[in-house]
């Protein structure tokens, strides 16, 4: 009697007209599909540079317009000239990047944002730079600083336009990383007296690394005062401004009130517990009484 095989479930049984697939078929296959997949890639990217330098070099996507915006001191032809832009350029083949620090290197420009439109617009926002004071170094062109305290340009009256911005001296540049700049206690201290809002009457800052800022005010401590009078100069020290111009006006009130004969010439409020003032006799009151009135 021949003994009954019993099936092996861990072995695939080939049914009545099945094939099983031999390891040498599946190997081509897997390359089939390969070379599918690498032939489907190098279409598709044919395709996209195809397309790529439709839309970069067809005059369809010319410039149609530019829009400058955030000027006040620069011409918007002066700006299209530092961007190489002369509106005949495709707008989908420009560096934006490129084009933002070509405009940023004008010195009135502190930053530049360019993006563009489906219609072929170009829009150019700029931000110009905020003069805060000028600074006058020895043997070195005058400065212009802006609000962050940063030397942006030389100093060209004919050109810059620039009127009631206090005049700093005791300053010298630094050189850091290949870049000049103001640094130290003095420069600090000057700038936090800027930033106080309390330097609208000031022509000058003069700074000493050991007595710190004196400022030349325009004379409104004086009641009798005028523009064409002078200045007053006041010696502020490093630090707590706003207290000392305080006190300086609470003095200039005293000294009307009570000394109207008197005009204040300087205040020392290095110390504000311990302040000194420099009086003269009113010049209009001394005028009057040498004619006799």
């Amino acid at each position: 009697m021949s003994k009954k095989i019993k099936p092996n479930k861990y072995k695939p049984v080939t049914k009545e007209g099945e094939i099983l697939k031999s390891d040498s078929g599946i190997v081509i296959d897997f390359c089939i599909k390969c070379i599918m997949t690498v032939a489907f890639i190098s279409i598709l990217s044919l395709a996209s540079i195809f397309i790529y330098d439709f839309i970069t070099q067809s005059d369809f996507f010319n410039i149609k317009k530019v829009e400058i915006s955030g000027t006040k001191r620069i011409f918007k032809d002066d700006i299209l000239k530092l961007a190489n832009l002369t509106g005949d350029e495709n707008i989908y083949g420009l560096n934006l990047f490129t084009i933002e620090k070509l405009i940023a290197s004008h010195p009135w420009i502190q930053s530049a944002y360019v993006k563009r439109n489906l219609s072929s617009v170009l829009s150019i926002s700029i931000i110009e730079q905020k003069p805060l004071a000028i600074v006058k170094i020895k043997n070195l062109a005058d400065i212009l600083i802006n609000t962050q305290g940063q030397p942006f340009k030389e100093y060209d009256p004919l050109k810059d336009h620039l009127k009631n911005l206090p005049i700093i001296t005791g300053l010298d540049l630094t050189n850091t990383n290949n870049q000049y700049a103001f640094n130290g206690t003095l420069f600090n201290s000057i700038m936090n007296f800027l930033q106080t809002g309390e330097s609208g009457n000031v022509r000058q800052i003069n700074g000493d690394d050991r007595t710190g800022i004196t400022i030349e005010a325009n004379d409104i401590y004086n009641r009798l005062s005028s523009y064409e009078q002078g200045t007053v100069q006041i010696r502020l020290g490093f630090n707590n401004f706003k207290a000392k111009l305080k006190k300086a006006k609470k003095i200039s009130d005293y000294i009307d009130k009570n000394f109207p004969t008197k005009t204040i010439c300087a205040m020392d409020l290095f110390n504000i517990k311990k302040v000194f003032i420099k009086t003269k006799m009113n010049d209009a009151l001394h005028n009057n009484l040498e004619k006799g009135v």
